[in-house]
């Protein structure tokens, strides 16, 4: 199946990707690599899923931030890919920078809502490399921000 096909099928339908909201570009393409700038937890209605993993947000609502970011990052390989998915040869990496409290010990798993969606999405060329890291705070109080790094044709 194709991506468009598979978010069909996830019910999933990509907003507007977000504009930068400062001295940034939202991705950059250099030869067949696109490099997707820090996705925050911003659905698409403008609701923000913020607070501290561990403290305001326990695992599962981390785990739903991180796809929330997924979901911002496939919005904006669309829109480097002319609007067509099907030029993504491979995710190479992402990395997840996860809002939580010093005990905390769980952002894989928080990250994981991401990594599971963008395989859901591409299939074995959706697995990728990945960091999950742990942050005292993120722009705007976000729970998840998410880069990528995207192989197109």
């Amino acid at each position: 199946m194709s991506a468009e096909e598979n978010l069909k099928k996830l019910s999933i339908q990509l907003p507007k990707a977000p504009q930068p909201v400062g001295a940034y570009v939202a991705y950059k393409i250099t030869k067949n690599l696109v490099f997707v700038s820090g996705q925050i937890s911003l659905r698409s209605n403008g609701d923000l899923i913020k607070g501290k993993i561990g403290l305001d947000l326990n695992l599962e609502q981390g785990h739903e931030a991180a796809q929330v970011c997924a979901i911002n990052i496939l919005s904006q390989i669309k829109l480097a890919c002319e609007g067509n998915l099907n030029k993504v040869i491979n995710c190479i990496k992402i990395t997840g920078f996860v809002n939580s409290i010093d005990s905390f010990v769980d952002q894989p798993k928080v990250i994981n809502g991401a990594s599971e969606l963008i395989t859901q999405v591409f299939g074995e060329n959706g697995k990728h490399a990945r960091a999950a890291v742990s942050v005292s705070s993120l722009p705007l109080g976000a729970a998840v921000e998410i880069e990528a790094i995207f192989e197109i044709n």
